[in-house]
C-alpha cells in the first residue's frame, strides 16, 4: 500500500512539473527575445509598435543571421506590428488608421520598410507581397556602438528609429489632416 501511495505521489509531482515547464515555454516573459512595446502619443495621434527584441549574442546579424535582400519580420517570434489610431503619412506616403505588420528587407546600402495588411503572422513565413499597403526605401545608418538588443524608439515629433547591432534606420510618422 505504501508503495502505491509513493508511486501515485511521484506520478502527480511529475505531471505537475511537466505542466509548469510547458506553460513557462508559452509565457512571453520567458522567451529569449522578450516582447517589447514602443509607444508615443502626439496630440490625438497614438503610435504603437509591438515587437520581440532578440540579442546579438556575438553573431553577425545583417548579412549573416538576417540575409540581405530577404523579407524579415524586423524582430523575433511574431511579426512586428505597427498601429496608429489616425490616418497618417509615413515619409509622405498615406496609411489609414489600423494595425499592420511591419517588415523590412535589409540591404547593405538600402533597406525597404514594408507595411503589410496581415498584422497577425508568425515571423515572415506566410508573408504575401500582395498584402503590402506601402513600401519605403530608406538608407540605413551605422550605430557608433553595437546595439545588443533590437529596439524601436518614437520621438516626440513622430520619428520612428530602429537600431540593432551596428545598423539603424528611421522614418517619419505624421497625422494626415
Amino acid at each position: 500500500m505504501r508503495f502505491k501511495n509513493f508511486f501515485l505521489t511521484l506520478s502527480l509531482l511529475a505531471a505537475f512539473l511537466t505542466v509548469n515547464v510547458l506553460s513557462a515555454q508559452n509565457d512571453n516573459a520567458q522567451r529569449p527575445s522578450p516582447a517589447m512595446t514602443a509607444t508615443k502619443k502626439i496630440g490625438d495621434l497614438a503610435i504603437t509598435i509591438n515587437y520581440s527584441s532578440p540579442a546579438v549574442k556575438g553573431r553577425k546579424v545583417f548579412g549573416g543571421l538576417e540575409a540581405y535582400g530577404k523579407v524579415w519580420r524586423t524582430g523575433a517570434n511574431e511579426a512586428t506590428t505597427f498601429e496608429v489610431n489616425k490616418n497618417v503619412t509615413l515619409d509622405g506616403q498615406k496609411l489609414p488608421a489600423g494595425k499592420y505588420a511591419l517588415f523590412t528587407i535589409p540591404g547593405e546600402k538600402e533597406w525597404v520598410l514594408i507595411i503589410n495588411k496581415e498584422a497577425n503572422q508568425w515571423g515572415a513565413y506566410n508573408y504575401k507581397k500582395e498584402q503590402d499597403i506601402l513600401r519605403i526605401n530608406t538608407k540605413p545608418g551605422k550605430n557608433k556602438e553595437n546595439e545588443e538588443r533590437l529596439k524601436f524608439d518614437i520621438s516626440d515629433k513622430g520619428v520612428v528609429t530602429f537600431a540593432w547591432e551596428l545598423a539603424n534606420f528611421a522614418f517619419a510618422v505624421k497625422e494626415d489632416k
